[in-house]
């Protein structure tokens, strides 16, 4: 512990800059992490960042919930490792490449040379990858980038590819021929969990399309909000049990219909029965009722009759039964194009449908689909495959689908879009590999219900949800820089899943010796594309097999985190058993269909295990006026901004107070530059007092000594204040409730520290002379100060360490939570808070409930002191004679500090608020006018001017009293309560229900020439001080002062030598009334008083 150095002003970018520094010189990370060596440990998991791309404002929010968390669970006596990870595999990275090389296609990336892509993608993913340290580092994250794990090291890829033959032994991996989300942009399927990242609202036509049956006049009525699939049609659905009908167009459509189709008179239609009102635009007769099942087996004319070949189909073009098929909207009659639909591909394949694209890989209509469609992209063809379907037909005029179409209609939906490129997604049949999610989805739901979610209502909701509906994963991807697929396969359909560098190289053998040429198989083979691609293995039959040419999710990738960071099973087999499942992970809501689930996913297949046992999950982060953050808006805030305007402690203090971290943050700049202006000046200032008084008494908080118990009690009260608070601070961080705690002790530095106790203990310190209460109060300080360090170092690191190593010697990084550091106790785990533990290891000051409610009363009454002066216009700077507490406890203990606010000569007590208030009676006239009718005003005028308004009170109140022949009731009065003459006062109430308690304050009004003296002494005071400052002068600096005074009130010596004390004047002159003063003096006017003043 160090003697308090004098502080000079805030800088804070200087002083973060600097620190930072000596947090390198000294090691400050690691060294925090070694202090902790023999705690129990706390495990965190980064989630891997892409750094490929600029860190954002967004990182920022994550990293500083991540880093707050570990900063605390590490001073509560906790290990706690901070691995970096780095994710550096898929369409991130490949799409950033593909931009700079621009390589706009799959066979264009083929045509430069896979080996020459993945080597530009291995390198391009360290683009900005000191942009993130930098960032990192200047928003004082302590996370271990220096031996971090990084996902496209062989040791990593190795483990993922035994995690993935460990679901091929469980029988979970499988190949499948699907529909699945599909990117014509990057060539690529997407898993469910991709596709929920990327919904987009956005209008798109929908069209009604007549299918006319063959052998029969009437067309059957579908609707799509897809047009492109229309070419590829192939069958009809209909629900068995829905009703249908029959009905003939009986007039023409009136004027309002909007957009193309239509139907002429006399034409007939088939749709559900309770669809026609929401569909049909013509008056109708319905013909017949029928149920859906007597539609099925119908043949009805193909739309684009070239576009898919029947084959040996006898199902095609006809209608099918679906019992999906409903009436919530639409038809009732669902269009089936078997190869772009999950749905639709069920039934085709049920049916025996043919199975033909009528669109390529590339997103375009394949050649022979439509003349006017081929090669063209689908997104591309809505309008044109409307006007082919309307009356006037295509650009070659009518066709054979010539006015097929109903009706078309903009339509408002939700649509899955490139969570990487933003285009929109097609749903497309091909093959592919899968997990089996939907085997374990009852372990799934087990391991999540044991997670302790934040809020819960996401574990609950949102991810709970998406559970319950879980779906195979799809996890390979049709591209070439990832995790390769470690499944080889022989044209027979003969299967291997290598799980390991040993077991490839043991493959490679047993092939060589079957006589299959191969290349080199070394131990640090690079198990990527296409390297791993040239390796063909041999079956058990004999044959050649070829790897699977698919790389895996990079979600799979940074789901094997937990293990793969360690090269589990092959080395760190104590670590990994040591660190799993994870005590907390961090990230942006958005990941409960990203890393939270693939993290779940991966552990619940391989381990049977859950992966995590808390989550924090963010909200989004958007701009001031809540719109969502985009470079063509504009709004893209720079952190850097931020950090070199007010700095990182004042960002983060401000991105945790802002709100819930659930909720959506509005990141307002104002709202930082506050935050800097309200809590960290303020705590500066604070701190700032404490230390220059401390330097010029020589304070030494070692080596003198100030028992608690003796200390005034407005010194006992900080204390327990800071307790209080410091309990309900810690309370707020076990809850998630980490807005809330650092609002309340924001409050707490800036209301309770500042506003009240220095405010009221500046004068302590100013004597000169050293007392008893002087070493109280540096000692309080000096207390309170230490402690509120430790409690904002986890949120706002910088500031407080340099407050703290001036105050104490050392980094507060290496402190002990106030609260109590359970960690450190043997046996301790972080899965519960040990209260016993916690108490005994706790370095908290004592806590007085009773005290901190006085101080309440005490503050609420200097506050009222306040307001009464406001009403009657008395300057607060004006001595009150004398001041009563009326029907209030015992506060005679601050009489003489509550005085002293209130700027009275003298505090008393007293029991009835009669002696300074009167009762004055007024008329209710809404009342008393049915009564009183043509006698109202004469009766109320009675009633105002009662020369004994008590007396007539009472008698009102004993049953009625007679006023001029009137009964009057208590009904009929309103009563009043006004000081009398000299007196003014206010009422407060403390507490709640019946424990409240209503305190009065009254002030005498009354002046004298003594009165005013002191009042204008204290403004010339006040005036001077602020000049003092404004020259920057120091403490112990002394001036000398001259007044000059016009229509002033007469000035008592006293007074002036008050003023010269106040101000550290050596030299003090008050001019005779009248005298003029120079042309440089400063001057100012107080109730009719013009002062002017110099300083030298």
């Amino acid at each position: 512990m160090a003697r308090p150095t004098s502080a000079g002003d805030l800088d804070a970018v200087a002083l973060e800059t600097a620190l930072l520094e000596q947090w390198k010189q000294e090691n400050a990370f690691q060294a925090s992490i070694e202090s902790r060596r023999n705690g129990a440990p706390f495990i965190f998991l980064e989630g891997p960042p892409t750094a490929n791309g600029k860190p954002g404002i967004h990182h920022v929010v994550a990293r500083t919930y991540k880093d707050l968390v570990c900063r605390w669970k590490t001073m509560e006596g906790f290990l706690v490792e901070r691995k970096g990870g780095w994710d550096t595999h898929g369409l991130p990275v490949e799409i950033e490449v593909q931009k700079r090389l621009d390589l706009m296609s799959n066979e264009q990336i083929e045509a430069f040379g896979m080996d020459a892509f993945n080597q530009a993608c291995r390198e391009s993913v360290w683009t900005y990858e000191a942009a993130w340290r930098e960032m990192t580092e200047r928003m004082a994250y302590w996370v271990d980038l220096d031996n971090p794990y990084v996902t496209l090291h062989n040791d990593y890829v190795e483990s993922c590819w035994w995690a993935l033959k460990q679901m091929f032994d469980k029988g979970l991996l499988y190949r499948g021929h699907k529909v699945l989300p599909y990117c014509p942009q990057t060539g690529t399927s997407y898993s469910s969990h991709e596709v929920a990242l990327g919904y987009k609202e956005v209008e798109e036509p929908s069209v009604y399309v007549k299918f006319k049956l063959i052998d029969d006049d009437a067309s059957i009525l579908a609707w799509t909000t897809t047009p492109w699939t229309l070419p590829g049609n192939v069958g009809l659905a209909v629900g068995p049990d829905v009703t249908y009908v029959r009905c003939r167009i009986k007039e023409a459509a009136g004027e309002s219909w909007e957009g193309a189709g239509g139907a002429d008179v006399g034409e007939e239609i088939i749709l559900a029965k309770d669809l026609m009102k929401e569909v049909l635009r013509h008056h109708v007769d319905i013909l017949e009722e029928f149920p859906g099942s007597s539609l099925v087996g119908r043949a009805y004319e193909s739309l684009f009759p070239e576009a898919v070949p029947r084959g040996d189909s006898s199902t095609a073009w006809t209608v099918l039964e679906a019992d999906w098929v409903t009436t919530t909207d639409g038809t009732g009659v669902v269009h089936t194009a078997v190869m772009y639909g999950e749905d639709d591909y069920n039934l085709g394949m049920e049916a025996g449908l043919p199975a033909y694209h009528t669109v390529g890989m590339d997103g375009t209509f394949v050649s022979g689909t439509h003349p006017d469609l081929d090669g063209k992209y689908v997104k591309d063809c809505d309008e044109t495959i409307i006007a082919l379907l309307s009356a006037s037909g295509g650009s070659n005029g009518k066709g054979p689908n010539s006015g097929l179409l109903y009706r078309e209609k903009a339509y408002l939906h939700d649509y899955p879009h490139c969570w990487r490129t933003d285009h929109p997604l097609l749903y497309y049949a091909m093959d592919s590999w899968f997990v089996r999610m939907t085997a374990v989805k009852e372990k799934l739901l087990e391991f999540n219900d044991s997670v302790e979610w934040a809020p819960d209502w996401v574990g609950e909701g949102r991810f709970g949800e998406w559970l319950r509906n879980v779906k195979d994963w799809a996890i390979s991807r049709e591209r070439y820089w990832g995790t390769p697929l470690p499944v080889w396969r022989s044209e027979e359909g003969e299967m291997k899943c290598v799980g390991s560098i040993e077991e490839l190289q043991a493959e490679v053998a047993k092939a060589v010796a079957a006589g299959i040429e191969n290349p080199e198989c070394p131990d640090d083979v690079d198990l990527h594309r296409p390297v791993v691609d040239n390796y063909t293995l041999v079956s058990d039959d004999g044959k050649p097999m070829h790897r699977e040419p698919f790389v895996m999710d990079c979600w799979f990738d940074s789901g094997c985190a937990p293990f793969a960071q360690w090269h589990h099973p092959f080395d760190g087999g104590e670590r990994f058993n040591a660190s799993f499942p994870v005590d907390y992970i961090c990230e942006g809501v958005d990941q409960t269909r990203g890393w939270f689930y693939t993290l779940l996913a991966v552990s619940a297949t391989v381990f049977d295990s859950m992966a995590y046992k808390r989550c924090l999950s963010l909200g989004l982060i958007l701009d001031a006026e809540g719109k969502k953050m985009s470079k063509s808006r504009g709004n893209i805030v720079d952190p850097w901004d931020h950090f070199n305007r007010e700095g990182a402690d004042a960002t983060r203090w401000y991105m945790v107070t802002a709100g819930a971290p659930w909720n959506p943050l509005k990141f307002d700049s104002n709202g930082v530059r506050e935050t800097y202006a309200k809590m960290f000046l303020t705590l500066w200032n604070v701190y700032k007092f404490h230390v220059d008084y401390a330097a010029l008494d020589g304070f030494d908080p070692l080596n003198s000594e100030s028992p608690v118990e003796q200390r005034s009690g407005l010194d006992r009260w900080i204390l327990s204040r800071l307790h209080t608070v410091a309990q309900n601070y810690h309370d707020g961080f076990v809850n998630w409730q980490y807005h809330k705690a650092c609002r309340d002790l924001e409050d707490f530095v800036v209301n309770d520290l500042s506003n009240w106790y220095v405010r009221r203990s500046r004068r302590r310190l100013w004597d000169e002379a050293e007392s008893g209460d002087k070493l109280a109060c540096q000692h309080t300080l000096h207390e309170v100060l230490t402690t509120l360090c430790k409690l904002i170092a986890p949120v706002s690191p910088f500031m407080v360490d340099t407050i703290h190593r001036n105050l104490n010697g050392s980094s507060v990084h290496q402190s002990d939570w106030p609260v109590g550091v359970p960690g450190s106790i043997e046996g301790a785990t972080a899965d519960a808070w040990d209260e016993v533990a916690a108490k005994a290891t706790a370095a908290l000051p004592p806590q007085d409930l009773a005290l901190e409610a006085t101080m309440t009363l005490i503050r609420e009454l200097a506050e009222a002191g306040r307001r009464v002066r406001i009403d009657v216009g008395r300057r607060q700077r004006l001595p009150c004679a004398q001041g009563w507490i009326v029907a209030g406890p015992d506060l005679n203990e601050f009489h003489d500090l509550l005085a002293e606010e209130l700027n009275v000569e003298s505090i008393h007590v007293e029991n009835d608020l009669d002696r300074f208030q009167r009762i004055e009676l007024a008329p209710n006239f809404r009342a008393l006018a049915p009564k009183a009718r043509a006698q109202v005003n004469d009766v109320a005028g009675a009633i105002k001017g009662a020369e004994d308004p008590v007396a007539l009170l009472q008698a009102i109140r004993n049953g009625g009293a007679d006023v001029l022949g009137v009964t009057v009731e208590e009904s009929d009065v309103e009563v009043k309560r006004v000081e009398r003459p000299g007196f003014a006062a206010q009422t407060v109430e403390v507490g709640e229900g019946e424990a409240a308690l209503h305190v009065s304050l009254v002030l005498d009004m009354n002046d004298t020439p003594a009165l005013l003296s002191k009042g204008m002494a204290r403004d010339i005071t006040r005036r001077v001080q602020a000049k003092r400052k404004a020259l920057d002068l120091a403490i112990e600096a002394t001036i000398d002062l001259e007044v000059w005074m016009k229509n002033a009130p007469e000035m008592f010596e006293e007074d002036e030598a008050w003023v010269a004390n106040e101000t550290r004047s050596a030299g003090c002159l008050f001019h005779p009334e009248g005298s003029t003063p120079p042309s440089d003096a400063e001057t100012f006017e107080v109730d009719g008083t013009l002062v002017s003043f110099t300083v030298s």
